[in-house]
């Protein structure tokens, strides 16, 4: 009885460590040939040559139908290493114009999976990109030496204006994290990095066709498989259509040489973004071919800073263009009527704080407070409307009801334009002074915010779009720079209309002495009588010389164009910023510069504001 046990206990072990095995060998074959790939891929590899055919990316046009961004051919080298039997490195290297040091790390960072994840000795590589025509020439006839290489046609981008960098971006080859969050990429892919290339990847990319070749055993190719059954055409990227003037922007760009700031201007009852200027700016031919990343290191380098797109990110003090806020906020609250008039000698004064203002009449009631932009009305506002606890109970709830109308004419917060990298800019609520002066203070505490000033900053964007809510008296719709997308309909947050809490009625009044400003005020230089030009100089303290801004719109009841200036340390708002707007309305506008005032663009251009940064 116990030899029968123990022989039946034997054949379960036996019968168990079978079954285990049986187990094992299942589970490694469902890896081999299910979870890895890797001997597909040889095998595979030993029998066909996938060869990705890249499409065309999406050619990009300004809102007149000028072509501005296109393609031009270029070829890469591709190398599968297992096919790479011998390599004469000194000929390549002649051949390419290459250094045997670039060759020997070239194919050794090829090789490491952590650089190259998606590495495999049977696919192939991406040894070289962007070859020019003439380069791939030569290569080509000497292919037959360098066994295991191959050349692959693609485009790049190419330049029709040297203007308009921050806009239009660049495309550059992937790194590894964008390789990761799409697997459309792989290594050797190009990819959007700036501009619209970046916010519209995906549009302009297309997608990737394949050709798929018959090698014969000793691995040459013997033509397509199957007759090109298995071959997936390419399709080419959308093209786009931008809102910009391009001839907008070259003035723009022309006015602020050898200056630091920005020029936006915006079509209000759409929208669409006329111009967008950044100064210092770049030549986007600079950021394509194989000197693209040494150029964006030296550039990256300059103390002027030329990357960065300030009408997007520089975010500064609105200074008095701010003021047209206030007046809105004041008469909707029923803090001021446009009768109400506040006293300013020498400035607004009261209890030892004094914040000072230039000559003017006093005392003076809204609209010519905005012609002669008066800090004193402006501050006496925010102090009764900040001080009056009969209204709100408490300086909290007053404080957190002026933010609320900040933020619904378009300020702190990112208006979400079709461009990566904006700012939200900053405007203070309650909490924020209450964490910085713990509870203890009142509407004097903040006076400088009623003149755009204090904490209160903003983008040269952001003044543009108020400038654009003031012309369509109350509402803005979201800036963008894509007018349209081929076979797409634009997204709704680029067509719906966004209402602020001030009736319409009050924009009027504020339009008037914008128009007053133009005619007998701080805007006087901005006067082209046909063009009914309504504006509001902005001059913001700083640290060293006062910023020179302007914002405004025109004509006054068909508003086509509005428009922000902001030159950095460049004075009065007369002085850079109010010409420079003028300029850039009368171009839109009339499609010319009269004699005169191509004088005067020459003359600004010509101008340089000293920053103390050396010369570029």
């Amino acid at each position: 009885m116990d030899k029968d046990y123990r022989l039946s206990r034997r054949a379960y072990i036996i019968g168990g460590a079978v079954f285990g095995v049986v187990i094992l060998f299942i589970v490694r074959l469902f890896v081999l040939q299910i979870v890895n790939d890797d001997y597909k891929k040889n095998a595979d590899s030993n029998a066909f040559l996938r060869q990705i055919q890249y499409p065309s990316r999406g050619v990009i046009y300004d809102r007149n139908e000028r072509l501005l961004v296109f393609n031009q051919p270029a070829y890469d080298i591709l190398v599968v290493m297992k096919e790479m039997t011998s390599l004469d490195t000194v000929d390549l290297c002649e051949t390419l114009k290459l250094t045997p040091e670039f060759v020997r790390r070239r194919l050794h960072d090829l090789k490491d999976r952590k650089l190259n994840p998606g590495y495999s000795p049977y696919t192939n590589q991406v040894f070289l990109t962007q070859l020019s025509v003439e380069d791939c020439g030569i290569f080509q006839e000497k292919l037959f030496k360098f066994p295991g290489f191959y050349i692959q046609r693609r485009t790049i981008r190419q330049y029709n204006y040297n203007v308009g960098a921050h806009i239009l971006g660049d495309i550059g080859e992937v790194s590894k994290s964008e390789i990761d969050a799409d697997d459309y990429y792989q290594g050797g892919d190009f990819i959007g990095k700036l501009g619209v290339e970046r916010f519209y990847e995906k549009q302009l990319r297309g997608e990737k066709g394949v050709t798929v070749l018959l090698r014969d055993a000793y691995g040459r190719v013997q033509g397509n498989y199957m007759g090109g059954k298995f071959d997936k055409p390419p399709v080419a990227g959308k093209n786009l259509t931008l809102s910009i003037d391009i001839e907008l922007q070259q003035l723009g760009e022309r006015l602020l040489e050898g200056k630091i700031g920005s020029i936006v201007a915006i079509e209000p009852s759409t929208g669409e973004v006329l111009c967008l200027v950044s100064s210092p700016s770049y030549d986007p031919h600079l950021m394509i071919g194989r000197e693209r990343g040494k150029n964006h290191l030296k550039m990256s380098r300059d103390p002027w800073k030329p990357l960065l797109n300030r009408a997007i990110m520089g975010t500064y003090p609105p200074g008095s263009t701010f003021k047209t806020t206030q007046a809105l906020t004041y008469l909707q609250e029923g803090i001021i009527t446009a009768s109400t008039s506040y006293s300013c000698v020498g400035g607004f004064s009261y209890r030892g704080l004094h914040v000072g203002c230039h000559s003017h009449s006093s005392p003076l009631s809204l609209l010519p407070a905005i012609a002669t932009s008066c800090n004193g009305y402006f501050c006496w506002g925010l102090y009764h409307m900040i001080g009056a606890r009969q209204k709100y109970g408490s300086v909290q709830t007053a404080m957190n009801t002026w933010r609320d109308y900040m933020v619904s004419m378009g300020f702190g917060y990112q208006l979400g334009i079709d461009l990566p990298g904006e700012k939200r800019g900053m405007i203070p609520n309650a909490q924020f002074y209450d964490k910085v002066y713990r509870r203890s203070w009142n509407g004097l505490t903040v006076i400088s915010i009623a003149i755009g000033q204090g904490e209160v900053t903003a983008t040269p964007l952001q003044i543009a779009n108020l400038g654009a809510t003031i012309a369509n008296r109350g509402y803005y719709i979201t800036p963008h720079v894509v007018k349209g997308i081929e076979g797409e309909v634009l997204d709704s947050i680029y067509t719906t209309p966004h209402y602020t809490k001030v009736e319409k009625a009050h924009y009027e009044e504020v339009v008037q002495g914008m128009r007053n400003a133009v005619l007998e005020g701080t805007c006087r230089l901005a006067n082209i009588p046909e063009l009914e030009i309504c504006g509001k100089t902005g001059t913001a303290q700083n640290q060293g010389k006062d910023h020179s801004a302007f914002m405004g719109f025109a004509p006054m009841n068909n508003p086509q164009i509005a428009i922000a200036v902001y030159v950095e340390n460049g004075g009065w708002g007369a002085t850079y910023g109010v010409p420079i707007g003028r300029l850039m309305i009368e171009k839109y506008l009339t499609g010319k510069l009269t004699e005169e005032d191509e004088i005067l663009a020459t003359d600004i251009q010509n101008r340089r504001i000293d920053y103390g940064i050396q010369e570029r």
